[in-house]
């Protein structure tokens, strides 16, 4: 469908796009010692893009539905490969998501004094890369923006990260063996997507053309495509047992990595499973519905326990996020739209919960230096403002009434519950471990009694509050008035075909799982 907008909108992608890499190319070109200035130009370069998501994300018409703010250039004719850009209801708050957590992931790496040049133009690379993947209508592009999340992930991890319980070359190569795995199985899969849709007519990548000709893929095909996008999208979720590269990730990453890694680079995975798995496969997520479901378990409840025993603050949150991400599974293997919207909806609010713990763990580090929970106690005396940060997410974590956490997961469960009800109610049983856990860190680590050797510790002050404010206000926004989130979700659900799908594919009969 054509934009929303009267004129100009095919070129807001593209502008919400080229924002941070403009700042990118600005600092290139400017002295390393400029360290302020920097600084700034990466501010305002996430700034522009965020103001932009923010515009595209009201202006976008909720009635019409479908694919707005279109773009679509041929690039490679021959081979069907269009440079196409585009948003709807599934797409756009994953944008938007990122421009949050891309914009406060600045200001909590606003001290930043180590090769500070270097540091912000791969984080600025990093941001749109994965802006890209979301706003992509184009398979190859999808992937092609995936690729470049990796590059500066590796290198920000082993430069910049630390090295407390594993070493920071250990965790960033790990973290990318990880993803390039999962990527070749994609890259695998997206091939056979390719020929099979080729001998239908003309060769496209393109999602909606993929997903017009899902009728004339072979049921068997469909089984083993999902597969290989199952184990590619489910490592880079962290599916369980592809998920153990994930703490050890959040660990040695620095703290606007451990950000956006927790924020949106697992998010890519389960908008793949949904927007090329669900909607370009359906059979195949019929039959392999019953292995998430299982493997969701798992990621629940396992992550959650191994959550309670540690000491390390960024491996209590790394496990927790493995944990959350159960969640989403479960949606996606319920199958219906109500599911798959809380699927969305949860990935939106974990991630702006996960980025902001992840930004005040980064702060109490860089006072403290020390993650190690028996170490730390009684800081909202020194530092009330971080207190306050820290319990925020923390309530959010736990799903707290008035935050979208609780909307996002109260949703998941009436979806599933009707058609995944053993795995629902063990889902539910996963949120008392959450409970106890972040409630032990909250008390452990912010309140008893006022410890002298930290008294000497300055409270988040100046540009330091931006991820607290920005982050918190819409953590509660959205989950105070949930219509503005849900609202968009649900028109990305509805108009863009994947309802049909999903009624179509509960009828279908399917034998057994293998």
């Amino acid at each position: 469908m054509s934009s929303a907008l009267p004129s100009g909108g095919s070129f807001l992608l593209p502008f919400i796009l080229g924002a941070p890499l403009l700042a990118m190319f600005v600092i290139v070109f400017m002295p390393k010692d400029e360290t302020k200035m920097i600084k700034i130009i990466a501010a305002m370069g996430t700034f522009v893009a965020m103001a932009l998501s923010l515009f595209a994300f009201f202006a976008y018409d909720r009635s019409l539905g479908g694919m707005q703010f279109t773009l679509t250039i041929p690039w490679v004719p021959d081979l069907g490969v269009n440079l196409a850009f585009g948003v709807d209801g599934l797409s756009l708050p994953m944008l938007l998501l990122t421009n949050l957590i891309g914009f406060s992931s600045i200001y909590a790496s606003w001290n930043m004094e180590n090769r500070a040049k270097e540091f912000f133009v791969l984080l600025l690379i990093l941001i749109t890369g994965v802006m890209g993947t979301f706003i992509a209508r184009d398979l190859f592009i999808f992937f092609l923006f995936y690729e470049i999340v990796v590059i500066p992930i590796y290198i920000m991890v082993i430069i910049w990260g630390s090295t407390k319980r594993v070493s920071k070359e250990y965790a960033g190569m790990k973290l990318t063996i990880y993803l390039l795995i999962g990527s070749a199985f994609l890259l695998v899969g997206m091939v056979a997507l390719y020929l099979a849709a080729a001998k239908q007519g003309n060769p496209t990548f393109m999602f909606d053309q993929l997903a017009a000709r899902q009728n004339l893929y072979s049921a068997p095909f469909q089984k083993a495509a999902f597969g290989l996008m199952l184990f590619g999208f489910g490592s880079l979720i962290s599916m369980f047992p592809f998920h153990s590269w994930s703490p050890d990730g959040y660990a040695g990453a620095p703290t606007a990595v451990s950000m956006i890694h927790a924020g949106v680079l697992k998010k890519i995975g389960g908008y793949g499973l949904i927007r090329l798995g669900v909607y370009v496969l359906p059979l195949g997520a019929k039959y392999w519905a019953p292995v998430i479901a299982a493997l969701a378990i798992a990621n629940v409840l396992y992550a959650a326990f191994i959550a309670l025993a540690q000491k390390d603050l960024k491996y209590v949150i790394g496990y927790s996020s493995v944990s959350h991400m159960g969640y989403v599974l479960i949606a996606i293997a319920a199958l219906n739209p109500t599911s798959i919207n809380g699927a969305v909806a949860m990935m939106f609010a974990h991630g702006v919960m996960s980025a902001l713990i992840f930004s005040m763990i980064g702060f109490i580090y860089e006072k403290t230096h020390t993650r190690n929970i028996p170490d730390l106690g009684g800081l909202a005396h020194q530092m009330p403002r971080l207190a306050i940060g820290f319990i925020i997410g923390g309530m959010a974590s736990l799903g707290l009434p008035s935050t979208v956490n609780f909307i996002s997961e109260f949703t998941i469960f009436m979806g599933s519950i009707r058609v995944l009800p053993v795995q629902a109610i063990l889902g539910i049983a996963g949120i008392i471990f959450t409970a106890v856990y972040t409630l032990r860190i909250i008390a452990n680590v912010m309140f008893g009694p006022r410890r002298p050797e930290w008294d000497q510790l300055k409270d988040i002050r100046g540009p330091e509050l931006v991820p607290l404010i920005v982050l918190g206000l819409v953590i509660f926004a959205a989950g105070i008035f949930p219509n503005i989130l849900f609202g968009l979700v649900n028109s990305g659900v509805t108009s863009s075909g994947l309802q049909k799908v999903l009624e179509t594919v509960s009828q279908a009969k399917m034998g057994g799982l293998f």
